[in-house]
């Protein structure tokens, strides 16, 4: 029962978890409660003050609303290539040097290095995008778990703006996994109830061909 406890509160500490009653995230037109951990603070400080020195803009928010709220400055005064890039230089300014070429090394396209990347996403990017799950894939004639299905995207749900979604965190994680690290990553979300795909190892589509960029604004 000890052991049990520990490691209860020791999840607590480093895993976002959802508040709600139900233990899922919230019905569409609701907002999902969320307790975050250390952890998840740590990262939304952290990307939150990423953003302002690239921004100049502060919030006066804390927390998600806090890191969401800075998110915003990008958008302002800048057009979505440009939004784009300077998530990237963002992305960037976090990690260690040499991060894109060590990776590369690391993890070559291969049906390990994508699924290894779908496992290691579930854990640590719940803070950001909220609870998700790994599913089978078939990319190039091959079958592999590497696809993550969010299942209602915290960031969709509480900017409630397609043009963030797709220009602060769609594009440009698509473009610094498969351009940056090289392992090919495509992300689909789905407006009608904020849950999104990710496939690693999958060639997103181009920019004139990908229906995401003709997405209307959400109607709430």
């Amino acid at each position: 029962m000890a052991m049990s406890s520990v490691s209860l509160h020791s999840r607590s500490l480093i895993r976002c978890e959802i508040a709600e009653p139900s233990g899922k995230p919230a019905p569409m037109g609701q907002k999902t409660r969320y307790k975050d951990s250390i952890f998840d603070r740590a990262f939304m400080s952290l990307f939150a003050r990423k953003m302002e020195n690239a921004t100049g803009r502060a919030s006066k928010k804390t927390g998600y609303d806090g890191f969401v709220d800075v998110s915003r400055g990008v958008l302002q005064g800048r057009n979505p290539v440009e939004q784009r890039a300077l998530v990237r230089e963002v992305l960037l300014s976090i990690m260690p040097p040499g991060a894109p070429e060590t990776f590369r090394k690391l993890f070559p396209p291969t049906k390990w290095a994508c699924e290894f990347n779908a496992a290691i996403t579930v854990p640590f990017f719940q803070w950001l995008v909220g609870p998700c799950e790994r599913f089978e894939v078939e990319v190039n004639g091959v079958k592999q778990k590497s696809g993550v299905k969010i299942l209602k995207c915290r960031y969709l749900e509480n900017s409630n703006c397609v043009g963030m979604c797709v220009n602060m965190c769609k594009i440009p994680t698509q473009d610094f996994f498969t351009n940056d690290f090289g392992l090919p990553l495509t992300m689909t979300p789905n407006f009608e109830d904020m849950s999104c795909e990710m496939i690693y190892g999958l060639q997103p589509t181009s920019l004139e061909e990908d229906p995401a960029l003709k997405q209307p604004c959400l109607q709430l």
